[in-house]
């Protein structure tokens, strides 16, 4: 009997196939288990389930409504220190049974954070009754992840409320900065994507755009990086071990997601079926409030988790199959363990199958429940809701709506098909073909029958239409089929949310012209040039400038003269008039340096390397990938090590000290990033222990990086890097984030890399590198050609090659894939504009004036990398929704 992860194939009706064990009798037990109640029922309400009502039926509503009870919920919670410290108090007493004795920081921190929490989930509440009240159209914005950090410090700000809270927590005899640290990273993402999302609803809350996040609440997120011996150690991140105060659970909102099972069509419609199967969970929300900044609106992510407690099967654990029994609430519960499981194994796609649509069939249909409250006909939904597919991991979420809107809601084809195209819209995020989601045919036909069925009927009426405008073009078929004809098939992801989006995004001005001449160019052909447009990223200035750069925010404040910048960006200009500022540029400098002095004393806290705040700080913190070129990186230091090690020691005194910092995570089925992080970690081990080199260079590798690390990091920075091969990077928001803060780009001619540039001054960047209309070029060279690296290049290969660094067979690989491999991501090409780059740069850091310079215009014109912009050119150019702020008066 064919078996898949615990549940038996769909070839097999599910509820009389049972599994035998030689010499076990199992007893007999009903093929379809009793549905547990909500809760014991009896007198009236047993009454009520006995006449058919079921236990959905049991909750009453209120007979009448209590004016006091409205007053309450619509009057604004006093600010005063005296209800602060109530608040507090209350929730150390009665939430988590403390008295004055028992009372550590961490339950101080669960206190205080509750009690911001009730006040967010006031605004939360009169924020959605307002917009439901006005029939306001709302933005659903679909993310795997949501990289949201730390969330306390972040509502302190935003209700204007830190001092107090500090003054509070002063009382009871603790400082908030103390409060704040006990407070770990939620681990809902991992790189630019889940950041990038968190930044949007951010700003969506801030700008009064209605509007909610949804995504899945990961129980050990992707992994904790720890470093054994150098290699990266994947551990599971326990960061619900705690409780989670930035969460409320929903358990009224639920939805069963079906899996496997078989088809019965309509026999009366032919295009029309019901889906049966017995493999069913139920996903649960959790709601995480998103406070804006100056406004009364508060925005929401919407997490699911699978419900597990009716998946205990009483009568197998009564039997004695004590596996049996748990065996569903296992199956169910994996499904949102964690973020991107190792997909090296079928099981591992199948288990990212299941997952991706459990978080889209689940997002679907409360966002229909939430529209059938409106009153109005499903073929209005895109008048009330514009749904954005944050890369494709959600695009699974297009034929569960057509599903939905033929099976269940009765309409026709076409209905469904205008209505879905003009609700969804697609966000691409790679240029990389190799990126491109797939699925394998066969195991979505197996695991989502239906949905296989309405992506084929979706590819066959695309290619008709096509064939119809472009006949016995049959290479433009295959180049745009939705199904890929390989073996076996596959499912590719990215066109189907091209074709069933009214709108496709690229990221960065470059990214988008990219792909339209390259991945989507026969759709801009057939589908017209307006379809795709560019929306380039952007990042929130309440995280990366307000909180994580308190120093350098209350510089900027005094310059423009009060906190508007915060939530308005383009009033930084001012900050031109003050660039020949004596004071002003000394208290910049001083701000840089407290940070760099702050960052320090985290280095040392997490690494136990002692470094000199006075060097300059070179960082590279990101994804570990090949395109990203961390590689080149460490070459550069190590070729920076050979040439100091020839050097004699008055040489020696004369070099600019540095240290250079990197940090990031790699998949952890992906071998070449992870031998890049143990060479990292091997040159460091040297370099720092080299007492002759002393303080002239330090090399730090910053383990499980994470929000709450990047904001040590990036205010500190005197130059980042940002390396990528030209033409891979979509765009990148670290880079961003970087020069908000002070700190200078050395980067290639990539992402939002030109755009920066384009805004700041190509004087206040420094560019190296081919350019992307060059690569495939090269590319082309180097396939056929060995790579010569140049004099530099080679000396760093022959330090590893020495075993300088530990024993060089463990890194010969990463040395073959340039020199034997093609060098796809053009290291040799491009690495002696790379050395002359980092040359230039510490020519200008020599010229103290000049460089504090750089950093202030930088910062002045950085308005067009706020996520505020970007996310009003989504709502007026894409989603097609307004404002809805909501006033003191409603509350």
């Amino acid at each position: 009997m064919d078996r898949d992860n615990g549940y038996f194939s769909s070839t097999i009706p599910l509820n009389t196939a049972k599994a035998t064990t030689p010499g076990v009798h199992e007893p007999d037990v009903p093929a379809v288990q009793p549905t547990p109640l909500k809760r014991v029922v009896s007198g009236a309400a047993l009454k009520e389930l006995l006449a058919g009502g079921g236990p959905g039926a049991q909750g009453k509503t209120p007979a009448c409504e209590d004016n006091e009870f409205r007053a309450y919920s619509h009057s604004e919670i006093a600010r005063d220190a005296a209800t602060i410290k109530n608040s507090v108090v209350m929730h150390l007493t009665t939430t988590f049974l403390r008295t004055p004795d028992s009372m550590d920081s961490g339950h101080a921190y669960l206190a205080s954070a509750f009690s911001v929490r009730d006040r967010l989930l006031q605004r939360w509440n009169l924020t959605n009754e307002y917009h439901s009240n006005i029939g306001a159209k709302s933005i659903y914005y679909m993310s795997l992840e949501f990289l949201v950090g730390r969330t306390f410090d972040n509502a302190l700000l935003a209700l204007q409320l830190r001092d107090e809270y500090a003054g509070v927590l002063g009382d009871v005899g603790f400082r908030l900065e103390d409060i704040i640290d006990e407070e770990r990273d939620a681990a809902l993402g991992n790189g630019g994507l889940g950041r990038l999302a968190a930044c949007y609803v951010d700003s969506m809350a801030s700008s009064n755009y209605p509007g909610w996040g949804y995504g899945l609440r990961y129980r050990y997120g992707m992994f904790q990086q720890q470093i054994i011996n150098g290699y990266q150690v994947e551990a599971p991140d326990c960061w619900l071990d705690s409780p989670n105060p930035w969460e409320f659970p929903r358990a009224d909102v639920t939805y069963p997601v079906k899996f496997y099972g078989h088809l019965v069509r309509d026999p009366e419609v032919s295009y029309r079926y019901k889906w049966e199967s017995n493999v069913v969970y139920d996903a649960m929300a959790f709601d995480m409030p998103v406070p804006g900044y100056g406004t009364e609106n508060v925005g929401n992510i919407r997490l699911w988790s699978c419900k597990t407690n009716g998946l205990f099967d009483l009568n197998k654990f009564n039997a004695g199959d004590y596996q049996g029994a748990t065996g569903g609430q296992v199956a169910a519960q994996i499904l949102t363990d964690v973020l991107y499981p190792n997909d090296n194994t079928n099981e591992g796609k199948e288990l990212r199958l299941r997952q991706e649509f459990l978080f889209c069939s689940a997002t679907l249909q409360d966002i229909i429940a939430r529209f059938k409250k409106t009153g109005k006909p499903m073929t209005q939904l895109p008048e009330m809701a514009a749904i954005q597919l944050n890369d494709t991991h959600p695009t699974l979420g297009i034929p569960e709506l057509m599903r939905i809107l033929i099976d269940e809601e009765g309409l026709s084809w076409d209905e469904a098909w205008e209505t879905t195209t003009k609700t969804f819209a697609f966000t691409n995020h790679t240029v990389l073909p190799e990126a491109m989601e797939k699925w394998p045919v066969p195991m979505m036909d197996k695991i989502l029958p239906r949905h296989m069925g309405i992506i084929y009927d979706i590819n066959l009426f695309f290619l008709q239409s096509v064939e119809e405008r472009f006949p016995k073009d049959r290479e433009l078929l295959r180049n745009i089929s939705i199904i890929e004809e390989s073996n076996p098939q596959q499912v590719r992801m990215a066109y189907l949310a091209c074709v069933g989006s009214h709108k496709v995004n690229g990221v960065a001005a470059i990214h988008s012209d990219i792909i339209k001449q390259t991945i989507f160019k026969d759709f801009v052909r057939i589908q017209g040039e307006d379809k795709f447009i560019n929306k380039t990223n952007g990042v929130s200035p309440r995280r990366w400038v307000n909180e994580c750069n308190p120093d350098m925010s209350r510089l900027i404040t005094e310059a423009v003269g009060d906190r508007s910048w915060i939530n308005d960006l383009t009033k930084l200009k001012v900050l031109e008039s003050k660039v020949d500022d004596k004071k002003f540029r000394q208290s910049w400098w001083e701000a840089k340096q407290k940070n760099k002095a702050r960052l320090a004393e985290y280095i040392l806290a997490t690494t136990g390397i002692n470094v000199s705040p006075h060097a300059l700080f070179d960082v590279q913190v990101k994804r570990i990938h090949e395109y990203k070129r961390q590689l080149m990186n460490i070459l550069g230091v190590i070729y920076r090590y050979h040439r100091l090690k020839q050097m004699s020691a008055e040489e020696r005194a004369n070099e600019l000290h540095r240290v250079v910092v990197f940090a990031g995570k790699a998949a952890a089925g992906y071998w070449v990033a992870k031998q890049v992080i143990k060479l990292i970690n091997s040159v460091a081990e040297v370099v720092n222990s080299d007492e002759e080199i002393g303080d002239v260079l330090k090399v730090v590798f910053i383990p499980d990086y994470s929000v709450t690390a990047a904001e040590y990091i990036i205010p500190a920075s005197d130059i980042s890097q940002h390396i990528s091969t030209a033409g891979t990077e979509a765009s990148g928001t670290s880079n961003m984030k970087f020069v908000l803060n002070g700190g200078i780009i050395l980067g290639t001619i990539d992402g939002a890399n030109i755009e920066i540039g384009e805004e700041v001054g190509e004087e206040q960047i420094f560019f190296f590198g081919c350019l992307a209309h060059e690569v495939d070029d090269f590319r082309h060279y180097l396939r056929f050609h060995q790579p010569k690296p140049d004099e530099a290049l080679q000396a760093a290969f022959d330090m590893i090659q020495s075993n300088t660094f530990g024993d060089a067979h463990i890194f010969q690989p990463l040395i073959d894939a340039i020199l034997r491999g093609g060098d796809v991501y053009l290291l040799t090409v491009d690495f002696p504009s790379y050395v002359e780059a980092h040359k230039a740069v510490e020519a200008a850091y020599r010229q103290h004036d000049d460089w504090v310079t750089k950093s202030i215009l930088s910062v002045s014109r950085m308005a067009k990398f706020s996520s505020d912009r970007a996310v009003q050119e989504y709502a007026e150019e894409i989603w097609n929704i307004e404002p809805a702020p909501v006033g003191k008066s409603t509350i």
